[in-house]
């Protein structure tokens, strides 16, 4: 049995841990089997007992073993039941699949869309992802996407997935391509940016990244598609996933990406809407990993770029 987003569990039930569910710990188990219960409360209840593994208390750090029995308690979530994805959605992330298999899916995520949920956006990715797989018992993002990133992103189908490609993306033994249109003509060639980030948040809220020294080291390297007569085309080779690491890489090489309100040029950004530019440029175009958990090898997942944004090179091809 598992755990539906806004359900009330009125009364005790049962859990048996497979071999997906194994080896990680009780507490990070149940704040995913619990979305929305604040994981203040998922410690109390397992402080209380009112959790129990094979009939015997447990502590947090407890890992599971394959064929574990978990009681799981009444609980209710904090999500409500009214708020589900509109059909639209739905239907927009049923056709921006990719590929599926028991392990894996990669979807071409719309820009606008935002990963997941929080800060009054009820349904991000995973939610509606969940909502449409409500029988998967394990469904999580690997990597995530700017809200205004368009393009591949991964979610694994189980957790041996997850952690192979957790630790491929860690030790840089994945490849993950960007298409971006930058501000300005280039006549440099292919460059490699190494410029250390930190994250910053402002007094507002506002999440902002800049290069600085004492930040995280960062590579990106940008290669040239096609110069148009005042922008740039080109394909971005990720080494590090730093927080908004290409939009501030392209922003430290005084060419802002086209359609960046956070680290762009106003005045480029205005003559580009005139082009029918209404987003930012930043696409995930391709990523290629190694698929050994599903005993496919190494396999390369490609996004088309959206017909909006190629409608835009045609434009300014025309000037």
């Amino acid at each position: 049995m598992t755990n539906t987003p806004g359900k009330i569990f009125n009364k005790v039930h049962f859990v048996e841990v497979d071999e997906d569910m194994q080896h990680q710990r009780i507490d990070n188990f149940l704040f995913h089997y619990f979305h929305k219960v604040p994981k203040t409360h998922v410690y109390k209840i397992i402080r209380k007992g009112e959790v129990r593994v094979n009939k015997k208390r447990i502590k947090p750090v407890y890992k599971l073993a394959c064929g574990d029995l978990i009681r799981i308690p009444p609980i209710q979530t904090t999500e409500k039941t009214k708020h589900t994805p509109s059909t639209s959605l739905v239907k927009l992330i049923e056709n921006s699949i990719l590929f599926e298999n028991n392990e894996l899916l990669v979807v071409n995520k719309p820009s606008g869309l935002a990963v997941h949920g929080g800060s009054g956006i009820n349904h991000g990715l995973i939610e509606t992802l969940r909502f449409m797989f409500p029988d998967q018992k394990f469904l999580e993002l690997v990597h995530r996407l700017d809200r205004d990133t368009s393009g591949c992103i991964l979610i694994a189908k189980q957790r041996k997935a997850l952690l192979s490609l957790h630790k491929q993306l860690r030790e840089r033994e994945s490849d993950k391509r960007y298409l971006a249109l930058v501000c300005g003509t280039w006549n440099k060639g292919d460059k490699l940016v190494e410029a250390p980030l930190l994250k910053n948040t402002l007094k507002s809220g506002e999440r902002m990244v800049r290069v600085d020294s004492s930040g995280k080291d960062c590579k990106s390297r940008f290669i040239v598609r096609t110069n148009y007569s005042d922008y740039c085309l080109f394909e971005i080779k990720i080494e590090t996933g730093r927080t908004h690491q290409i939009r501030v890489h392209a922003q430290y090489l005084k060419h802002p990406i086209a359609g960046d309100s956070k680290y762009g040029s106003f005045a480029c950004n205005q003559r580009l809407k005139a082009k029918g530019l209404n987003r930012l440029f930043l696409h995930a175009s391709q990523i290629t990993i190694n698929m050994s958990f599903s005993n496919m090898g190494k396999q390369t997942f490609k996004a088309p770029l959206p017909e909006s944004l190629e409608q835009v090179l045609k434009n300014i091809a025309l000037d």
